[in-house]
């Protein structure tokens, strides 16, 4: 599965290249009348494809596709000649877009799991869902059966400590989407980590330190996933 979603991405963005590739060099060449620049190398094209990313690799398919819609709508002009649209509203909208995002996600039912206890050091739940928008802290989980879920962080940050969980069997997927922010994961030593984040002018940083004597547990793996867009993270080992 993450393979095929790898495999999508490299294609998209692949077949975006050439395509810019192929039209860059038939205007060059006066071979069409396209405005190629005032298409291309727009805001509202690269909110188009920002958007087509997240919603191929990220679980955040309502943001993914505020983005393609906004992105669109603002494209027609640049596209079509005698329509106009207000460039001033793309920012509006995109903090209106957002907004919805959140509310929307968090209306839906929630897949936490509560286990059997509460700690003061730290939440008891199976799954995790967390939000710093402009803003931001640190959470502690506490489970033995930890089985993924969210993390979203735009123009904010996280610090997600998870060193005292245990990981279910199977394959788990944590999905991450970092916009002008980030988030530190930590990770306990033994579990299997594979990380599948798309760095856009960002970045997403494997820092764990596998330490021989603890062997790695294979029935169990964590699948890091998503977006970091301007902004960034990383996943390490508590010390």
């Amino acid at each position: 599965m993450e393979e095929n979603k790898n495999l999508s991405t490299r294609i998209f963005v692949g077949g975006i290249l050439i395509l810019v590739g192929i039209l860059l060099f038939l205007s060059i060449n006066d071979m069409i009348n396209f405005r190629f620049s005032h298409v291309v190398f727009s805001f509202p094209f690269f909110l188009f494809l920002i958007g087509i990313l997240i919603l191929i690799n990220s679980r955040n398919r309502v943001f993914g596709t505020l983005l393609v819609l906004i992105g669109g709508f603002f494209l027609i002009p640049r596209i079509i000649p005698g329509i106009h649209f207000d460039g001033s509203l793309i920012f509006p909208l995109l903090l209106i877009g957002l907004g919805i995002a959140i509310i929307v996600k968090h209306r839906q039912p929630t897949r936490f799991i509560p286990a059997a206890g509460t700690s003061n050091e730290g939440v008891r739940k199976d799954y995790i869902d967390d939000v710093a928008v402009f803003g931001g802290g640190k959470k502690v989980l506490v489970t033995d059966q930890f089985k993924g879920g969210n993390i979203t962080a735009v123009f904010g940050g996280s610090e997600i400590d998870l060193s005292r969980c245990q990981l279910a069997e199977g394959e788990h997927v944590l999905d991450v989407l970092m916009i002008f922010g980030g988030s530190d994961i930590t990770v306990p030593r033994e579990w299997n980590i594979i990380v599948n984040v798309t760095p856009l002018f960002g970045g997403f940083s494997n820092k764990l330190m596998r330490d021989p004597a603890v062997p790695i547990d294979t029935t169990r793996t964590l699948v890091i996933r998503g977006i970091a867009l301007f902004g960034g993270g990383d996943v390490k080992n508590k010390f």
